[in-house]
């Protein structure tokens, strides 16, 4: 296994009856994986969304991490960012006990109207990165301990 996606297991699933839609690329020359939100989201004007999580989970090489961006159309047409404006999803986040690297994401409505997500629709693209680290690295744990915010807590 080099790098891919998976749907979390049934216990860490949100939503179980829900058909999942694994990310994809549009095109052979597309540097994004396209996630589709399983569930409707409605986000204010001004607001937020809940987290929704995608219950697709990303397994990669230990150097390399999958970021998340909106996809243009969500960002440019809708008015949408994300709310942490670019995800990090690290390799050892993948089957982690809080939530079995369930993929997570979060909007903010940067506009003055309500705007409306079918489910199914696509909404966040995720890129591969291979990423360097410093001379002499030397993290403050080896291993992950749990699920979003965990990194460092113990």
């Amino acid at each position: 296994m080099i790098r891919g996606f998976e749907i979390v297991s049934d216990e860490h699933r949100k939503y179980p009856n829900m058909n999942i839609v694994m990310p994809q690329r549009g095109t052979s020359k597309s540097a994004g994986y396209d996630f589709c939100t399983p569930v409707d989201i409605v986000i204010p004007p001004g607001g937020k969304s809940d987290v929704i999580f995608t219950d697709v989970k990303a397994y990669m090489l230990p150097d390399e991490v999958l970021t998340t961006h909106v996809r243009s159309s969500i960002g440019m047409k809708r008015g949408l960012v994300l709310a942490n404006t670019t995800g990090i999803i690290d390799s050892d986040y993948y089957s982690n006990p809080d939530n079995d690297g369930n993929i997570g994401f979060m909007l903010r409505n940067l506009t003055d109207e309500e705007v409306v997500i079918k489910a199914g629709e696509r909404v966040i693209q995720g890129i591969f990165v291979k990423y360097l680290v410093v001379d002499n690295d030397s993290p403050k744990s080896e291993e992950r301990l749990g699920g979003v915010g965990s990194t460092g807590r113990k």
